[in-house]
């Protein structure tokens, strides 16, 4: 099969729509994410939204509609509990996440006939990926977009320096929750994508591994974006002709890109010392 055969599909033309617009919406945020060292709440989030998933096959609903209220609010509990228990947020993550994925084994262990249902949700099936769910991840994913480009600077400077952001008027608290309500719709969006083990991946990777070619922010967004855009193309079309698992592909292939990179940068180096 060549190609041009192969685009024609209809499954692989979703994919790659629904895809590309997940991935550039990870790229960016996960950009803020990492470098807040709030890396882990997208695992966090996405063991919440097993049990949110179950909680919608157990009662026959469309999954999708139960898993971004209650991730929303649950992104939102991590914040609450690690204010009013003056607890680190990692600890507060671990809190919700444990009882999310507890959950999730409960409601699975009680019900019958739908295993199969939450296992492409485990491990991601984006080429099974239907009109409603692309048409939900690109208006969900411009969405997420546009708040990150009208609020950009305050992420910006709450990211690189909170107490200054804090002095010229920020409110920081508002900034704080609006990342993370917006990290809770992505990590539902993208589990389709690669599925809830492995969200936090496409998350983190494309922009740790553009953080060891760039020199300045907007070049790691940029950068970001790229290899996610890439990985998610490239793992799509490498899984259809190699009969491999989708989403898996696609997180290796954002670790060759990581692997890759670090040997440039430590090529680089080298050639810097000598």
């Amino acid at each position: 099969m060549d190609i041009t055969s192969f685009l024609h599909y209809s499954f692989i033309q979703r994919a790659f729509l629904a895809g590309s617009f997940v991935a550039v919406t990870c790229a960016v945020l996960g950009m803020f994410l990492v470098l807040r060292k709030m890396s882990l709440i997208g695992d966090g989030l996405s063991h919440v939204s097993l049990s949110a998933i179950a909680l919608g096959l157990f009662f026959g609903l469309y999954p999708f509609y139960v898993a971004l209220p209650v991730v929303v609010i649950c992104s939102i509990l991590i914040l609450k509990i690690s204010e009013k228990a003056k607890i680190y947020e990692d600890a507060a993550i671990g809190i919700i996440s444990a009882i999310g994925i507890a959950g999730g084994v409960i409601l699975v262990s009680l019900s019958k006939g739908f295993n199969m249902d939450l296992l492409s949700y485990l491990f991601g099936n984006i080429l099974a990926i239907s009109n409603i769910e692309v048409i939900i991840s690109v208006l969900l994913s411009f969405l997420v977009m546009t708040v990150l480009y009208f609020y950009y600077w305050d992420l910006f400077s709450t990211t690189f320096d909170e107490e200054y952001a804090r002095t010229t008027g920020i409110k920081i608290d508002f900034i704080n929750m609006l990342l993370t309500v917006l990290t809770a719709i992505t990590v539902v969006l993208s589990v389709k994508i690669v599925g809830l083990m492995m969200v936090s991946a496409l998350l983190i990777l494309p922009s740790v591994t553009s953080l060891q070619l760039a020199k300045d922010f907007k070049s790691a967004i940029f950068y970001a974006v790229i290899i996610s855009l890439t990985s998610v193309i490239s793992g799509i079309t490498f899984s259809f002709f190699l009969d491999l698992p989708a989403g898996a592909t696609i997180i290796m292939v954002n670790a060759a890109f990581f692997i890759l990179a670090l040997f440039t940068k430590s090529l680089s180096r080298f050639y810097q010392g000598v």
